[in-house]
Formats: structure tokens, sequence, C-alpha cells
């Protein structure tokens, strides 16, 4: 241990004029500790970049075992796939011959039940705390986005259940005798606006006023318009599901002052308020 401590100094010179430049001073023992060090390190790193990178599959032996699971895979799913056709096809072979020959259709094969259950013994009937929760869990009419609670009167949509277009914070809302025929939701920019129900897109463009606009047509005499959005992710014609991203949240036109989503319903040719059937 003190032959290991013994200090040495290192000077590096001009050779010309041999002035000094550098110099420091160093043990065997910090020689050690550093070169130990360095080698744990570079053991670590190129462990971890062997393990948790693609650079593992170039191990002689590791990439042919990959590959040979993904070959399985494909095949046993190419398997699966051809005794589905051949079996459709041996189908349509049977009924193309009964239907020639005159014969009538087989009957379906019964299944077979289960002899170790007692199916009659099996009570089927509501227990009264199943009753009581259902009554319960029905009546909190709050919680849901079904239109129950407006099923009378001339703007009836009942039975719709409405997709969110985005969440954020109601900042104008809806007043007919402002014209104002939605409500604006302030919402983080670059976020997507989605499809508040099924339907066809039957205008997808841009106006000065309201930017970039996209607008579906819903069962029932039921229209949704999306306005001032920074891009249109849809085109006319085109069918989308609810929930689907059809535009970006954004701030076009000259009657946006910030990112927002202007969100209208037209029901039978009437505007109605959003706010009404959907939470926002």
């Amino acid at each position: 241990m003190d032959r290991l401590r013994v200090k040495y100094r290192m000077v590096l010179l001009n050779d010309d004029s041999f002035a000094e430049k550098f110099s420091f001073r160093l043990t065997a023992l910090n020689v050690f500790i550093a070169v130990g060090v360095i080698s744990i390190i570079m053991v670590a790193l190129v462990t971890s970049i062997i393990a948790f990178t693609p650079l593992r599959e170039f191990i002689p032996g590791y990439a042919a075992e990959i590959s040979t699971k993904r070959n399985l895979i494909a095949l046993s799913l190419k398997t699966d796939s051809l005794e589905e056709v051949a079996k459709a096809r041996e189908d349509y072979v049977k009924n193309l011959t009964s239907v020639l020959n005159g014969s009538p259709d087989p009957k379906p094969e019964k299944g077979r039940i289960d002899s170790t259950k007692k199916y009659k013994r099996i009570n089927i009937k509501n227990s009264k705390d199943d009753s009581a929760f259902r009554a319960g869990y029905e009546s909190q009419d709050k919680y849901t986005l079904s239109i129950n609670a407006i099923s009378k009167g001339k703007n009836s949509i009942a039975g719709f259940f409405f997709f969110t277009p985005v969440k954020g914070r109601v900042t104008s809302s809806y007043s007919a005798p402002t014209e104002h025929y939605g409500v604006d939701v302030a919402a983080v920019e670059n976020d997507p606006v989605k499809a508040a129900l099924d339907g066809t897109v039957i205008f997808s463009g841009w106006s000065s006023e309201t930017g970039y606009v996209i607008q579906i047509q819903h069962a029932n005499n039921l229209v949704s318009v999306y306005k001032h959005n920074s891009a249109l992710l849809k085109k006319t014609g085109e069918y989308v599901k609810a929930g689907e991203p059809i535009a970006i949240v954004g701030t076009s036109g000259e009657q946006s002052t910030g990112p927002h989503l202007h969100f209208e319903l037209w029901y039978n040719g009437l505007a109605i308020d959003p706010q009404d059937y959907i939470v926002f």
C-alpha cells in the first residue's frame, strides 16, 4: 500500500525550449482506481446498449433465434388462414353439390351439452340486491350522456350518445339572440378534434371568417359543425366514426382570438345548444 501511494509527477516540456507546459501529480493507486472506474462504466454501457437496443440482433446466434420466432409466428398465422379458407371452400363445395343433387340443406350439428352441469338448477332471476342496484344506477341521469332528459319537444334526439369533440373550458356559450349558434371551447393548440357521432363529411374547406371548417351529416337530420381548426384531416364524402380525429385545434379565421373550437349542432335545420347534450 505504501508503494501504491508513492506520488509521481508527470511533466510535459517543450522539446526545443524545455519550457514546462503541463504537469500533474499521480499515484499508482489513483491510476488503478481511475482505470477500474472507466472499465466498469464501459462494461455497463456496452451491456445496456446490447440489452436494450436492436444491436442485440447482431450477436451471433441471437438474430437467428429472433428471426426463427418471427417466421414461426408468420407461418402459424398463414396456416390458420389457409385452414379457414380450405374449410370455407369445402363447405361451399358441399353446399353446391347438395344444390345440384336436389338434396335438402344439411341440418347444423347441435352442440353437445355438458353433462357435468345442472342447468335446471341455475337461477336466472334477478335478486333483490341486483334489482336495487340497477334501479339506483339507471336513476343517475347526471352521469349519462344519453338524451333521456330531453325526450319531448321539437328538438328531441333521444337515444344519441355524443363523443366529446375536445376537452377544455367553455369560453362562450350558445346564444340565439346574439346569433352565436354554438359553443367556444378553449383547448390546447394542436390537440385532435374528434367526431361527435358517426356520419359523413358534407363540407371540408376554408372561409376567411371561420378558417378551416368541417361539417358532418349524422343520422336523423343532425349536423355537427367544427370551426377555427388549424388543419383538416378528412375530406368531403368520407365516412367517420364517433371519436375519430377529423381536425386539429387551431385559431384560423378572422373571428378567432386564440386556440379554440367553435362547435355547433343543427337538428332538422335548427341550431340547438350543444351543452344540453355534451359535457366539455
